[in-house]
């Protein structure tokens, strides 16, 4: 112990300079003025909307994915002293001075510059050479299309570094389990899979496809372990709950994670709160947690409630009526009851307001102790200003002439009896016996003589019925949907009996404090059901584009114009990697089927390392190209160039990889191999010139002429920016 004491403790490590100097131009591609231009550029008009909510705490929803990679965002400008006031309304708008635009860009940079590096380390993990790991980092940093990506408030840059990290810790892992399983760093690089994994799928849904494909190449592995007869069965059992553990309990928790500390920030109500069920809303402070503060739990007879539905499309609203009628003859020439509209308003308002009545007796207040709705029970919904009942009969809706017309009854003396019974079904309930409750319970309404359930149909009347939601009355035989389930948002125990009085009473605040929070799993699972669900904008945007533009990169998008002179940003990629990765693409396939074939017929042309590394190669990046591009010609949505580049990405990785192995096994001479190289030099030399040549665009630092603006054309969607010069 004293011999340790009397020797200097000494701790000596490796450090790769390719990999700093390449960290470092990276940094300084994607760094260099980065908070030019001062102003809103593309589509840091909504990210900045939602940095702006973090830091006031108020809740959103953005239908574009989980919240990792919004928190980030507002990480940063948590720690540049951002505190929210900025209108982002407009792209182009000047920042003022309280925005700290180079905190805002600087996550989004860093990974963009990190990324460099990883594919360097990517390269080499695949046991390719240092060259061509130097070509595939060297192919990161001069890719207009990245850098423009990456130094602006915008998300696809650190979804990159999630999935290149997640795919060099797996190589990393890999490689250590051929020589030390359950070392230290074989622990930290599986783990480390796993979080990366799990901070991708954080960012955008996206991210779930290169998670796929790790846990597929994973699995393989997985399988010849098992069949490693060197192996115990413990540790083969070892083996398997490490990666079960590593690659899908801690991605889970993790994700899980993220959703927690977005719901503690976001704790106010804000202006997607209409989206959300009641009892959402009313776990929020403000908004619906102010009105319905203070309401009674359970809903008794002589209630006042109003009723929500559960489905929420394609707007919030409520049911509702009003003193209008449904007209005698409809413009499609049927006719109709002439009874009182009953309609679903997406507005609060006092209309809104219905009373829970005993058929059997006569009176609209809560007795004292309140008798309690149960599951089952028969009960009539009076509408609270006009009392009349909540009918459905035998005669066609207005718009959906399959399903029975819902109106409040009004006694014509003609041969029509008021069917105005309902029997409350609880969807969500526990026993037979629940009790109807504020915000928690939903509930279906089935009507007593005709077996039909009270929904809303979602079409817009006519002018006579004030553009307001049809409500009908569904068979139930036609199958069970959420727009068939209600919910009481606001409730109150009606004391007035005669109709002047409950007028008053209706606008009145109530008094008995009931509290009413959601556990974590209940918010959880609803604010992933509603990003799952919810219906982005798919209208045409003059910059959109299809999947098969990208490829051949015959889009580009203008992200910004100098409002006096003539400087400007593009995302705009460098066509000679492009097309060269596509090409390369191409031709690993054919390779690859061409030597699988070969290899069918016993013939095999490469030795079995190089064949295990050159499957590798192709099963993480160009399966990392394939999962991240295919999926895209499935989706209904509005696609950009930008969705592109988490593919290609990996596609960059790839082409080194095959110019490698072009020419170590096709060139067969030594002239060959020489004269292929030279090919090699001159085509990185091109795409550098390239990237030079579109350095203005990219950092947009540069005022251009109009015959300098067309010296860069080469598509029609130009035009638009030569007509501005």
């Amino acid at each position: 112990m004293l011999g340790i004491l009397k020797r200097p403790i000494v701790v000596t490590t490796d450090i790769n300079l390719n990999f700093v100097a390449l960290a470092g131009v990276g940094l300084l591609s994607r760094l260099w003025g980065l908070t030019y231009p001062r102003a809103v550029v593309f589509d840091e008009v909504y990210y900045g909307q939602y940095i702006s909510f973090y830091m006031k705490r108020i809740f959103f929803l953005d239908g574009s994915g989980p919240p990792l990679g919004h928190m980030l965002l507002a990480l940063g400008g948590y720690l540049g002293g951002f505190d929210g006031n900025f209108l982002w309304n407009r792209i182009g708008a000047e920042y003022s001075s309280n925005v700290p635009v180079g905190a805002l860009r600087l996550l989004p940079a860093l990974a963009g510059a990190l990324s460099v590096p990883m594919a360097y380390q990517i390269v080499s993990e695949l046991n390719f050479s240092h060259c061509s790991a130097m070509g595939a980092a060297l192919l990161m940093l001069i890719e207009n299309a990245l850098i423009t990506q990456s130094r602006l408030i915008l998300l696809e840059s650190v979804l990159i570094f999630c999935n290149l990290l997640a795919v060099l810790s797996y190589l990393k892992f890999s490689n250590s389990q051929k020589h030390s399983p359950f070392s230290l760093s074989w622990w930290f690089w599986l783990i480390l899979t796993g979080v990366s994994c799990s901070c991708a799928v954080g960012i955008k849904y996206t991210g779930v496809f290169t998670y796929l494909l790790l846990l597929s190449v994973a699995a393989v592995h997985a399988w010849h372990v098992i069949g490693d007869q060197t192996l115990s069965n413990v540790c083969v059992f070892c083996h398997l709950l490490a990666r079960a553990v590593a690659l899908l309990v801690i991605p889970i928790v993790i994700y899980l994670l993220f959703f927690y500390v977005h719901l503690i920030l976001l704790y106010r109500s804000g202006p997607h709160d209409q989206i959300m069920s009641s009892a959402f809303q009313a776990s929020l402070e403000g908004g619906l947690a102010r009105i319905t503060q203070g309401q009674p739990l359970e809903v008794a007879y002589g209630s006042q409630v109003t009723l929500k539905n559960v489905f929420g499309k394609p707007v919030p609203c409520w049911l509702h009526s009003h003193q209008n009628t449904y007209p005698m003859i409809y413009e499609t020439g049927r006719g109709s009851s002439h009874q009182q509209q009953v309609t679903c308003y997406p507005f609060k308002d006092v209309n809104n307001w219905w009373i829970v009545k005993d058929p059997r007796r006569h009176q609209l207040v809560v007795n004292n102790p309140p008798r309690p709705v149960r599951h089952g029970d028969v009960v009539q919904l009076v509408h609270g200003l006009t009392t009349r009942f909540l009918n459905t009969h035998d005669v066609a809706a207005p718009l959906s002439p399959h399903s029975q017309e819902v109106s409040c009854y009004i006694d014509y003396n003609i041969s029509m009896p008021a069917q105005n019974l309902w029997k409350l079904d609880i969807v969500n309930r526990e026993s037979d016996t629940d009790i109807w409750k504020t915000i928690l319970s939903e509930v279906r309404f089935v009507h007593m003589n005709t077996s039909a359930i009270l929904k809303l149909s979602g079409a817009h009347l006519p002018d006579w019925g004030f553009r307001q939601l049809e409500v009908v009355g569904e068979k139930l035989s036609r199958g069970y949907h959420e727009s068939m389930v209600w919910n009481v948002e606001e409730h109150r125990y009606g004391e007035s009996q005669e109709q002047n009085e409950r007028e008053l009473e209706l606008h009145s605040p109530t008094q008995v404090d009931i509290g009413r929070n959601l556990s974590f799993m209940a918010r959880f699972l609803e604010l992933q059901w509603r990003l799952l669900t919810l219906r982005s904008d798919d209208s045409e945007h003059k910059y959109s584009s299809t999947p098969l533009e990208w490829v051949t990169l015959d889009t580009n998008i203008v992200y910004w114009l100098h409002p006096r002179t003539s400087a400007q940003i593009h995302l705009l990629g460098n066509i000679v990697i492009w097309n060269s990765a596509s090409l390369a693409t191409v031709v690993y396939m054919l390779l690859f089927c061409w030597y699988l074939f070969r290899r069918r017929r016993n013939v095999h042309d490469l030795p079995e390392d190089c064949w295990l590394r050159w499957v590798l190669a192709g099963a993480l990046c160009g399966g990392g190209w394939a999962v991240n591009y295919l999926p895209f010609f499935l989706m209904e949505k509005t696609l950009f160039l930008y969705h592109y580049l988490p593919a290609l990405s990996f596609q960059i990785i790839l082409l080194p990889v095959v110019l490698q192995h072009v020419r170590d096994h096709l060139c067969r001479s030594w002239l060959q191999r020489n004269v292929f190289s030279a090919l090699i030099v001159a085509w990185y030399s091109s795409a550098c010139h390239v990237f030079i040549t579109l350095c203005p665009l990219t950092y947009g630092d540069k005022s251009l002429s109009a015959s300098e603006l067309k010296a860069l054309r080469w598509k029609d969607s130009w035009d638009i920016l030569i007509r501005k010069q």
